[in-house]
Parts: structure tokens; sequence; C-alpha cells
């Protein structure tokens, strides 16, 4: 059987009805390709009429489920867990607790310092407001008002703007950093005591990965950890929701937290059983759509040897992961990853625990060296595997810009990359995505924006997802100045 499609963003039971008609009128039509369709996803029954059941049968292999009934029963699933947070600023006047609440916790859509400075003046001035609900108490750690509102009808009822038990905003709220940490976690004991479900979470815009109470609790994510920070009570909270059964193979809290380089989170999710057991409840409700407890810790180490993160690839190696583990193309292996990447700690760490040390060709040879920074073994390179280093790898220079590798980058250009190349920063792939300007901005990285500058990068390219140039990039990651300084060079690149 092929390879399954995902279901789309906030799937609906209406459009797949709707897809199977359409598909049922087509092939009974003979379109070529509603037929193929059918020929590919049930070849069992293709040549022969079309009727309803069989086009949602179709659509439901495609998605990964054996028939329409259990296809129709994930999609409700999902539709009762799904959680579309607010955009924007929360609406003025229509109730002040909800609009506390709104934005007072992180919704990962928009999150903005801006609205939790908010949070924490409207409290200020209406401070009987963290007192007046039971999520509102949950999400001030409000001791004494959580003593008399909460109880088994209430620890997980769920309410506010979100919809969400109490726990959660507990644990997605930030409004004040410096919020009192046994507070919080004797408010969640008080919660938990009354019953409150320690794995609740909701599906953003119906997506399987589910943010869960501890995916609240740990925070960051795409956004950065200034506008999704930790929760101030993180390691003592996260350690008590585990102590009280949250499910550790929390797939949302690994994703948010792989991007840096601490690595707290994970050494707790360890302790607590991390990789082990069959995925908990959030398992059992999303099935295939949820990657198993293995498969997350293979990602887990996929992006840190592609981002150089020799500590973590220890970390996880320590704990078991496969080395020869991810999602590297069938030829490759993880470690092999490693050395053309030129990370030869990560390849020693991985040997160490039972890899094979890799036989590099002369072009990966040569492109390891320019990525390690070996200047040495770059200018010794033959000029025709030089050259077919810059016709194979040019997208390198995105990776290293992304890095953070300024040496990796000029060793490259010296090569024969051209500054203006576009790429992936995350090496998985050969996608024109965008330039190592772009990369730079992001990181936030002065030094380096200014030598892809005097390299002639331009500063007027736009990215390929985004459709920003590399001062949009520094301005969504906070870097002002930076932005400032690419804006002033775009201006000065387009014609008049």
């Amino acid at each position: 059987m092929p390879t399954p499609v995902p279901l789309p963003q906030d799937p609906d039971l209406g459009q797949l009805r709707l897809r199977a008609r359409e598909l049922s009128r087509a092939a009974r039509a003979g379109d070529a390709r509603a037929l193929e369709l059918v020929a590919r996803w049930a070849p069992d029954r293709a040549g022969g009429d079309v009727p309803l059941h069989l086009a949602q049968l179709v659509l439901a292999r495609m998605h990964g489920f054996d028939g329409w009934p259990p296809l129709v029963r994930h999609v409700e699933t999902v539709l009762r867990l799904t959680w579309v947070p607010p955009t924007g600023d929360a609406p003025a006047g229509a109730d002040p607790v909800d609009d506390f609440l709104s934005l007072a916790c992180l919704r990962y859509d928009g999150d903005d310092p801006a609205h939790v400075r908010a949070a924490a003046a409207l409290l200020g001035a209406h401070p009987e407001l963290g007192s007046a609900s039971v999520h509102a108490a949950a999400a001030t750690a409000d001791v004494a008002a959580l003593r008399r509102l909460a109880g088994p009808d209430t620890a997980d009822r769920e309410g506010g703007p979100n919809r969400w038990p109490p726990l959660m905003y507990l644990a997605y709220a930030r409004h004040d950093p410096r919020i009192d940490v046994a507070s919080v976690v004797e408010a969640a004991t008080i919660l938990l005591d009354h019953g409150a479900d320690p794995d609740a979470g909701r599906l953003w815009h119906g997506l399987p990965s589910p943010f869960t109470v501890l995916t609240g609790v740990f925070g960051e994510g795409e956004g950065g950890p200034v506008a999704q920070p930790r929760h101030p009570a993180e390691q003592p909270l996260a350690t008590l929701l585990l102590e009280r059964g949250a499910d550790p193979n929390d797939a949302q809290t690994l994703y948010n937290r792989m991007f840096g380089a601490d690595d707290a989170h994970l050494e707790l999710l360890f302790a607590h059983g991390l990789g082990r057991g069959d995925g908990g409840v959030w398992q059992a409700r999303l099935g295939h759509t949820l990657p198993t407890p293995a498969r997350m810790l293979a990602d887990q180490l996929d992006w840190a040897v592609l981002h150089g993160m020799t500590a973590r690839v220890e970390l996880l190696a320590r704990n078991g992961v496969g080395a020869e583990g991810g999602r590297r193309p069938a030829d490759t292996s993880v470690v092999g990853t490693a050395a053309r990447l030129g990370y030869p700690d990560i390849v020693d760490v991985l040997v160490a625990h039972g890899a094979r040390r890799p036989e590099l060709t002369p072009v990966d040879a040569l492109l390891a060296a320019a990525l390690s920074g070996d200047a040495a073994a770059v200018a010794a390179a033959p000029a025709g595997v030089r050259a077919q280093v810059v016709a194979e790898h040019a997208g390198a220079v995105v990776v290293a810009a992304a890095d953070g590798r300024p040496r990796a980058v000029e060793l490259l250009l010296e090569l024969g990359v051209p500054v203006d190349t576009s790429g992936r920063g995350d090496a998985g792939g050969h996608e024109r995505w965008n330039t190592a300007l772009h990369e730079a901005a992001f990181r936030g990285d002065e030094p380096l924006a200014a030598l892809l500058l005097d390299r002639g990068a331009d500063p007027t390219l736009r990215d390929a997802r985004f459709d920003a140039t590399p001062a949009g990039w520094a301005e969504h990651a906070g870097h002002t100045r930076l932005a400032a300084v690419l804006s002033e060079r775009e201006s000065g690149r387009r014609p008049r």
C-alpha cells in the first residue's frame, strides 16, 4: 500500500463526504485521475463500478485508515479535541475573565509578549479576576480560591475562552514571570487531588500532535523562548505532573524544545519513561496519526545530528535511541549524515554507541572538511572535486549559516558556492527555501550577516515560504538592530 496522506488541518467530515461523492461520480464518468486513485488505494476493487462506499474506502485508505467508519470515528475525536486559538488581541469588554485568560496564556498562534503584559495590567487593575472562576484561579495559582472552587465536579471542567480544563490554564499562563513556584505546585496538586487529568490536552487546529498540560509547562516552540517562554515553575511543575501520571512521550513538547540546546526537559522525561510504553492515552485516541515513542525519538536524533547538537546526541544514544535510525534516505544513516555535515564529535559519539564509522566519497569528504572549517583540506582538494561540491551541495552554505558556522560559510564561498544560493537550513532536503543571509538574520548573527553582505549577498531576495526578505526574518525573530541594518541595505539595493 502507498504511503498515506495526512489529514488536513482542521479536518471536516462534510468535506470528506463531499470528496467521496465527487470521487465516485468522477470514477463512474471515466475520469483518469479518479480511476488511478481507486487502482492505487483499492487495487482489489479496480476495474469495476465505483459506488459511494468504495469511494469512501479509497479516501479512508488514502489517509491511513482501514475503512470509512474508523476514519469517521477519528475525525469525530479530533473535532471534539480541536483547539483554534484566538488571533490578534483579546476582545475588549465581552467578559473580563475570558479576556484575561486569553491574553495571559500561550496560544501558539501570534504569541506576543505584549499580550501577557496586557494580561498583567488587567489583573493589576482588577485583582478580583484572578479568583473569579476555577480557571482563572488556576492560571493565577490562587491557592485559597482553588480550595474554595475546585472539587470533583470542577477540577476537570472545560471553560474559559479556550474551553480548557483548569490545569491547562495553569500550565499555559505566562502573565507573571515571578509567580510563586510553591503556590503553582500547590495549585496543581489541589486540582490533581480532585481528579484533574495530568494528560489533558487539545489538538491545535485539529493537527495530531496534542498540546498537553506538559507541553504548556515546558513551553518554547517555533516562536522562540521570548514569545513562548517556559513556565516559571517548569521543572517542579513538570515533575509533579509526571509523578501523577502524565505520559512522558509528549510529541509536541519534544518538538517545541528541540530548537534550543538545553536538554533539561529530556533528562526529566527520560527519568520518567520517555521512549518506553505504548504512547498512552493520546496514542490510543489518535492511532497511526501520532508518531510512536520510538519514532518521536528517532526524529529527535535526526534533528540533533543535523544541527550539531553533540550533547543531545550523546543523551539520546545513552538512552537507547538507535544510531542507525532516523529518516535519512535508504543509502545513508544518521552517522553518515553527521560525517558529511562536518560533525566528527557526533560521529565519535554514535560509533561509541554501536554505529559503523562511515566511509566518505571524495566529494562528501570535501563537503565535510568545508563544513568543519578545515581550510587546509579545502585548499588541497582537486579542482574536479571542488566543482562537484559546488554543483551538488551548494545548499550547504545555508546549513552552515543556520548553524552559525562562519568559517564554514567562508570556505564554501571560497569553493565557489554562490552567496545567494537558496536551500534549507535544517539540511532536510534540497528545497530552495531561503538564502544564508535569511538564516543569519533569523539568528541575529550580525558578524555573519556582515560577512555575507561583504561577499555580495542580496538583501532584497525573498524566501520561498514566507515571501520575506532577510530584514523581515530578523524583525520576526526580534532582532531589531539587525533588521534595521538589513532594511537600510535593502533600500540601497532596490532600483530607483
